[in-house]
């Protein structure tokens, strides 16, 4: 299993539309075959940070997601939701591991990765 941990740093003036952003993704990702644990979402502290977690049974099944999501109509629209109303400034992404579980091929091996399915917005 690989688990997605991502940290947006959010308009917070435009939380409305983050959060419509992210029930679009938890209910993509789901359907992809993943498992969207959700977004966490400013409460008391910094204002202006969310986070969200997902995970995909494997590595392979993450990039197929990825990839698949570039070509799917509900995706383009939330990626489209993202750019047009500039709610997310920026991100970050790092892959995971359950303490128990096996390593990932592939993660931490120096592979390069670009936007796919899980963002609507270039870092």
């Amino acid at each position: 299993m690989i688990t997605v941990h991502l940290k947006y740093e959010i308009d917070a003036e435009k939380l409305d539309d983050f959060e419509e952003y992210g029930r679009r993704w938890v209910r993509l990702v789901n359907r992809f075959g993943g498992t969207h644990h959700g977004y966490f979402l400013p409460s008391e502290g910094d204002s202006d940070i969310a986070y969200a977690l997902f995970s995909f049974p494997s590595l392979s099944a993450y990039e197929q997601y990825r990839s698949d999501s570039m070509s799917d109509p509900e995706c383009q629209e939330a990626f489209a939701l993202a750019r047009e109303t500039r709610c997310i400034k920026r991100y970050e992404r790092r892959f995971l591991r359950p303490l128990d579980g096996p390593p990932v091929v592939g993660v931490g091996e120096g592979r390069g990765s670009t936007l796919g399915g899980d963002l609507g917005v270039r870092q």
